[in-house]
């Protein structure tokens, strides 16, 4: 079927994994700038440089899955693979949720919505 591989993604039980994995590598990325920033904590950015490296690789891989069975759209990776990171796929998430950017309406968007009931 030709018009398949155009349809927009639906947000899935994948995509509530990337929400939060992408929230938990942002606290992990904010720490790390943290002990960065403040003399002495050379440890403690150590340790934060390598749960933000592996995080941040983890989190691409599952927006990639999540993106291959269309539950997030190809946008949200992209936005991820920016220099700011984990920041770009929390703002990607945002605008997935908020203004439906690059996904079909979810045929349990209504349902959960009581603002959209009400029309």
């Amino acid at each position: 079927m030709p018009a398949a591989p155009l349809q927009k993604p639906v947000p899935g039980r994948l995509f509530v994994w990337v929400k939060r994995l992408s929230w938990i590598e942002l606290t992990i990325f904010s720490a790390l700038i943290l002990f960065w920033l403040l003399p002495g904590f050379d440890t403690e950015t150590m340790v934060f440089g390598w749960a933000h490296g592996l995080g941040f690789v983890g989190l691409c891989v599952v927006i990639w899955i999540a993106a291959v069975r269309r539950e997030a759209p190809y946008t949200l990776l992209a936005a991820t693979l920016t220099p700011v990171g984990p920041v770009g796929s929390v703002i990607g998430i945002e605008l997935i949720e908020r203004r439906g950017w690059g996904v079909a309406e979810s045929p349990n968007r209504h349902a959960d919505c009581p603002e959209s009931a009400a029309e």
